[in-house]
């Protein structure tokens, strides 16, 4: 009972298997790859890892490989089951010149029974040297053999592949002969020798040259073949043909003098034994219908075929060369009965060009016929399928060819129509006809700018007639169809005076600036430009032109203060006793340019004492730069610049002085230049001035003193005691300009001589306001005093 149910046992555990193995099959397989001749025991991979497994799964599941022929190539490590070499692998020796080199695989795993699919790739070294199948190549050429004359060689042999294998072949220097590495269909390569130079018996009857193979490897690898060449100089070579039998079809049709075929004879010597000359050999000369050019070895025929006579012809051709040495073929022609007659085709009208935009136009009117009867002269008409051009059968095989659908001239101008005659006959013959059919324009096309809208820029001041940019239209018509002209739209606003700003050439669109443009009085402005075709009706489109005027730096900075007139600038008081940064005057000016052109920048350029006063770049605030002591003069003239940020700079420059005063008490003095002046000057106007400052001098002191006696009562009224009034100081904000650009409202006290007055005018001492002129409003000053009154 047991022996029976043994076997069955064992094909059902067989059967088990084979399920489980089919089932793995269809799984992706892993690859590892390993180079060629690597030492047993090289770690290959962490089998663990790549089959996701847990660590010690494949142990407890009584994993093991499994390759084919069971011959193991890997091994698992005995602790780690890493994937190790179990032997040194030859990539030639286990696959030739396969290329991949695959070594397929199985991972087994017992327990539970489960299989992974592996591949084994072998990468090649380079451990192969080109060898030649023969260490000694003989040949023979013949002293008067032409150079470029190519002599095949015997081809090297690598075992490896890829970069690895033979890449190329080399001789040994010489002065007649070279090589060439050709390419055959299977990849491999191999070497012709070329004839660089006539050989010459009588100089030299043999060569010995070394022929080196080449493979890619780094370093690349060689073999080497000794060619021995013998120079000959004898006819030593006899015609050979390129077959011994040559086999011909010819129609029974065929004219006289057609060509049936063209035998070829070889002979290797040269001059005139290479020369050969072709003969037939035929028994009755008379009857052959055919001829044998001497020189080219073409076969004709000199007489017509009839099929039903003869079905083939046997003929023996006869090639000689100058030596008289001789080589023979055989030529067996078989004559064919077959349709002989190709259809013809009649053209009766073609109309070209035809307009487009028009459907189902009759472009050609035309018949075919066959001059063979029967099923031969049955015949069918055809065109290519993708053109717009349908053939309609006629009447007595006569058609018409018709336009499809309404044509694009745009799309397409020119049709070049095959029209193909087939007959019915075995082999079918069939006539091709071609003609040219022009599709003539109509305007359905308005011209297209190249954009919808253009931008220009142009800098402001330009000379007039400037080019300022060009605007350009196409229409796909032709002719008169695609001729543009270009114009002005009018504007969409009507204040702007676009006829005095641009003007288009109409031919070609080209802009023009009329006149000077002025960035602070037109900064930007667009208009409209229009193109026309010369079609009829005339089609147009307009395009957009943005015209962006662009700053120049054309307008030098303008002192608003200190104000100046003629040869009389302001003069600051600065008490000696002001500390350093003490705030002197500010530089105030603008510039009508916008941008960088009006960032404004101050620097002192000379100055009585330098160092004594600074000013600040950005703000143009004049400072003390340190401690005034009694040593400095009272009298200080600074000249400061105002320069704006353009290409090239702009600047202004104002004078300011500044007088040093210990208090009050000493209100002015007179300038050298003006003392000076004054000596001068007529007796009259030196009493107008002594009377001036008299009466000056006594509102003065009437002021002070009312303010004296303010201040005494209102002492009185807080304090017993007794009233003194304080020294005369500035105060601290004597000169205060904030950093806007305007005076504070402080009072400030100036004394001034207007300009051109010298010791006639006197100007009083004035609290000077804050407030200034509007830009507007400054033309209206320019002709006045800078001084406020």
């Amino acid at each position: 009972m047991a022996r029976t149910n043994a076997p069955r046992n064992k094909r059902q555990v067989t059967v088990f298997i084979m399920l489980m193995v089919l089932r793995e099959v269809g799984s992706e397989s892993i690859q590892y790859s390993v180079l060629e001749e690597t030492e047993v025991g090289t770690f290959v991979a962490n089998l663990t890892k790549d089959l996701g497994l847990r660590t010690g799964e494949l142990a407890a599941r009584g994993a093991r490989l499994v390759f084919k022929g069971n011959r193991q190539r890997l091994q698992l490590d005995p602790q780690t089951y890493d994937l190790l070499l179990n032997e040194k692998l030859d990539r030639e020796e286990l696959c030739g010149s396969t290329e991949p080199c695959l070594l397929p695989f199985q991972v087994l795993l017992e327990n539970p029974l489960q299989f992974f699919q592996a591949v084994l790739r072998v990468r090649d070294i380079n451990d192969h040297t080109p060898e030649f199948p023969a260490r000694e190549m003989l040949l023979q050429i013949s002293e008067i053999t032409t150079p470029g004359k190519i002599f095949p060689l015997k081809m090297a042999q690598d075992l490896d592949v890829g970069s690895n294998s033979l890449q190329s072949y080399v001789i040994s220097s010489n002065s007649h002969f070279h090589v060439l590495t050709r390419n055959r269909s299977d990849g491999r390569k191999f070497p012709e020798l070329v004839l660089d130079k006539a050989l010459d018996r009588e100089g030299q009857a043999e060569f010995r040259l070394t022929l080196t193979a080449l493979d890619g490897g780094s370093p690349p690898r060689s073999g080497t073949a000794e060619i021995q060449i013998r120079v000959l100089d004898i006819n030593d070579n006899a015609p050979e043909f390129a077959k011994e039998l040559y086999e011909a079809q010819v129609p029974e049709n065929n004219s006289l003098g057609s060509l049936v075929i063209t035998v070829s004879a070889r002979d290797l010597d040269a001059g005139s034994y290479g020369e050969v000359s072709y003969a037939l050999f035929q028994a009755d000369d008379v009857n052959q219908p055919f001829e044998i050019n001497a020189i080219t070895g073409e076969i004709r025929l000199r007489k017509m075929l009839d099929f039903e006579k003869f079905t083939s012809y046997h003929v023996d051709v006869d090639a000689t060369d100058g030596g008289g040495r001789s080589g023979k073929c055989s030529v067996i022609i078989k004559v064919l009965d077959v349709n002989d007659n190709a259809p013809e085709l009649t053209m009766s009208s073609l109309s070209s060009p035809i307009p487009e935009n028009q459907p189902e136009t009759i472009v050609a009117v035309f018949s075919v016929s066959d001059a063979d009867s029967g099923h031969n002269q049955q015949v069918i008409c055809s065109i290519d399928d993708n053109i717009p051009f349908l053939l309609r059968p006629s009447v007595e095989n006569f058609y018409t060819l018709v336009t499809q659908g309404a044509l694009d001239r745009e799309r397409q101008a020119e049709y070049n129509i095959t029209i193909t005659v087939t007959d019915m006959g075995t082999p079918r013959l069939k006539t091709q006809h071609n003609i040219t059919v022009l599709v003539s324009d109509v305007n359905d096309n308005a011209p297209a700018f190249t954009q919808t809208s253009y931008t220009l820029f142009i800098p402001e001041n330009n000379s007039p007639a400037l080019h300022m940019g060009s605007v350009s239209a196409t229409d796909r018509d032709a002719g008169a169809n695609a001729q543009v002209t270009y114009s002005l739209l009018p504007p969409q606003d009507p204040s702007l005076p676009l006829d005095s700003l641009v003007s288009i050439n109409a031919d070609n669109g080209h802009l023009f600036a009329l006149r000077a443009l002025d960035f602070e009085a037109l900064q930007a402005f667009e208009f409209l430009v229009g193109a026309t075709d010369h079609g009829s009706p005339a089609l147009s489109s307009q395009a957009l032109v943005r015209v962006q005027v662009l700053d120049a730096n054309d307008n030098a900075p303008f002192v608003l203060y200190p104000l100046q007139n003629g040869s009389a600038p302001c003069t600051e008081l600065v008490p000696r006793a002001a500390e350093p940064g003490y705030l002197v005057s500010k530089v105030v000016a603008v510039d009508s340019d916008s941008g960088q052109n009006a960032w404004l920048s101050y620097q002192l350029l000379k100055a009585t004492e330098p160092g004594l006063f600074s000013v600040w770049a950005h703000n143009g605030e004049v400072r003390t730069a340190w401690l005034l002591s009694e040593r400095d003069a009272a009298k200080h003239r600074l000249l400061l610049l105002v320069k704006d940020n353009g290409e090239p700079p702009l600047s202004a420059s104002v004078m300011l002085h500044v007088l040093l005063v210990d208090g009050f008490s000493q209100p002015y003095l007179p300038l050298p230049e003006v003392a000076a002046a004054a000596a001068q000057t007529d007796p009259l106007t030196v009493y107008l001035v002594i009377a001036l400052a008299s009466v000056s001098s006594l509102f003065l002191f009437s002021v002070l003193a009312f303010i004296a006696v303010r201040l005494c009562r209102r002492r009185r009224a807080g304090l017993v005691g007794g009233c003194s009034v304080p020294e005369a100081q500035f105060p601290s904000h004597l000169v205060d300009v904030r950093g806007t650009g305007t005076l504070s409202q402080s009072y400030q006290y100036e004394v001034c001589l207007t300009g051109g007055s010298e010791a006639s005018e006197f100007k009083f001492l004035k609290p000077i306001l804050p407030s200034f002129p509007s830009q507007g409003t400054w033309e209206g000053i320019e002709g006045k005093p800078h001084l406020l009154e």
